[in-house]
């Protein structure tokens, strides 16, 4: 019988972490697979046969293989529904929530890219984003709608926001705004996401050492 168990690869100081303070939230039991990406061990043949592309995070459930930043959030939280952090299917906040989470990928994370290269992006009718300007409005206004990104409803959509614009707000990528500097604080200082940035940081000292 195949087993229920999760497998989750992880490496500290990574997209993963968001993912750990996703299964934090949940409260899920799991196997974690600590990968060292300064040793390359993403690239190892060994990792390649689990996710060929060789990016973290990325969980393996029911012998099936969910990477991809976001839709790994969506699993999980659609996985262990009874924790409520994704609105069902028929709930009138199931389509903003599936845009926010899409919109990290499609729009939030190619914009940032192409700012960190410093390059021109693409002319907006060939641009994932658009342009970052209206990117970046688009954003802050539904941060400004608080306290979270569906209003009152905290979701793993905040999960995955809370963790990246803290990162990205720290290496000056995205603009420190009040709006975007409350909101962050709101997500990172609940209890599960703080334990999981304290294990993050344990594992990223330890690798370090």
């Amino acid at each position: 019988m195949m087993s229920d168990r999760l497998t989750f690869y992880y490496a500290p100081y990574s997209r993963a972490g968001g993912t750990m303070a996703l299964l934090e939230e949940l409260g899920v039991d799991y196997d974690l697979k600590v990968l060292n990406l300064s040793k390359q061990e993403s690239r190892d043949a060994s990792y390649l046969a689990v996710n060929p592309m060789g990016k973290v995070p990325a969980i393996v459930h029911r012998g099936e293989l969910v990477s991809e930043q976001p839709a790994v959030y969506i699993y999980l939280a659609d996985e262990f529904s009874e924790k409520g952090l994704a609105p069902a299917i028929g709930d009138p906040l199931r389509g903003p929530y599936l845009r926010w989470m899409v919109f990290y990928g499609s729009c939030f994370e190619p914009a940032l890219t192409d700012m960190s290269m410093q390059r021109e992006p693409a002319p907006p009718s060939r641009c994932p984003y658009g342009d970052t300007e209206t990117m970046f409005r688009t954003l802050i206004d539904q941060v400004s709608k608080g306290p979270y990104l569906l209003g009152e409803r905290f979701t793993a959509a905040d999960v995955l926001w809370g963790q990246a614009l803290a990162w990205t707000v720290s290496f000056k990528l995205v603009p420190e705004t009040p709006e975007i500097r409350a909101y962050i604080d709101r997500v990172i200082s609940r209890p599960a996401i703080a334990r999981a940035r304290e294990k993050d940081a344990a594992f990223a000292a330890a690798q370090a050492a």
